[in-house]
């Protein structure tokens, strides 16, 4: 059965024509705690990876692996630093500040991206690439097991100090995200943020034997669901492979409470047998699952809230394992 479905995958990979990128220019960090390695690209604006206006530009991980196995990778067919998710990895995504009350030519934010302009009367539209203003400052402090980025933003009312660290927990099988948003300016800071987490677990089509299990009963409706994803019970799982083109999209799986131990998803692969169980210390906001034929994601969303002068901090835990360990 694993031969079939690598054989899939190769033939997928024909189809969707993967770019090969080169590597040798894009500012990056090696980090490992002897169980765990990881790579991770840095935020630059000449010569970063990732230069769009969706995602916070902190914590792009191309690859993850443990026990010889990837957790992430390459899940697009095209690459242009600027389109908005040609990205890898848990990686995060704010809601825009001012977005609302901005006229066409003034300015918005997006945190972990910067100040950008506001070009009509258009709704937000994720897809789309903004003309960015100001990109604030950026700092980046590597070790061996971990990484932190800072990014200061000053712009009229709205201004932040945003740090983010990838730490890898020693002698675990562990990885957390560490943030911090101090609200440095004199409007109150409400947004949203989720992690898209796009896991390629070790390079295998989405398909039956990815199943993703939640601790709460979930419903939902979307595209694909019924026909080409199940739901049922705290689990969701695939039917089939998905074909070229085709996606599986739940805007709001329901069944959560507000309390935090209900950020609580296990992804599991059972064709390789390569685990993940993603925790938090806030309760979720909303719930939305994504898939294409290359990668399956749960994106959580928690919300945010800081007056000025105060900070809000969140964890998010990452602990990978086995079926056989």
């Amino acid at each position: 059965m694993k031969n079939i479905y690598y054989l899939f995958f190769v033939l997928t990979l024909g189809t969707l024509s993967f770019v090969n990128i080169p590597q040798t220019n894009i500012p990056q960090a090696e980090i490992s705690n002897g169980i765990l390695k990881a790579l991770i690209y840095l935020p630059d604006t000449v010569n970063g990876y990732y230069r769009g206006t969706r995602f916070d530009w902190s914590g792009n991980m191309p690859s993850l692996t443990y026990k010889e196995h990837q957790y992430f990778g390459q899940w697009y067919s095209k690459y242009s630093p600027e389109i908005h998710d040609v990205i890898m990895g848990p990686v995060e995504d704010f809601s825009p500040l001012g977005f609302q009350e901005a006229m066409p030519g003034e300015n918005f934010i997006k945190i972990g991206v910067g100040v950008i302009t506001k070009p009509d009367d258009k709704a937000y539209a994720f897809a789309r690439n903004y003309v960015v203003r100001s990109h604030g400052k950026w700092g980046v402090d590597k070790k061996a097991d971990g990484v932190q980025f800072r990014h200061v933003l000053t712009y009229m009312n709205f201004s932040y100090d945003y740090t983010k660290t990838i730490q890898l927990i020693k002698d675990k099988p562990e990885m957390v995200l560490i943030h911090t948003l101090k609200n440095t300016g004199k409007s109150t800071i409400e947004t949203s943020v989720y992690d898209h987490n796009f896991f390629v677990i070790d390079k295998q089509p989405v398909g039956p034997g990815l199943l993703f299990t939640f601790p709460f009963n979930i419903t939902g409706q979307g595209r694909g669901i019924g026909d080409i994803a199940k739901i049922e019970a705290n689990q969701i799982s695939f039917l089939r492979t998905l074909a070229s083109g085709e996606n599986v999209f739940c805007g709001g799986l329901e069944g959560f409470s507000m309390i935090s131990k209900d950020y609580d998803i296990k992804i599991v692969n059972q064709n390789t047998g390569a685990g993940v169980r993603i925790t938090c210390d806030q309760p979720l906001q909303k719930l939305v699952f994504w898939s294409c034929p290359t990668t399956a994601c749960s994106e959580p969303y928690i919300k945010i809230k800081v007056e000025p002068g105060q900070e809000f901090s969140w964890t998010i835990k990452y602990e990978f394992y086995t079926l056989n360990n």
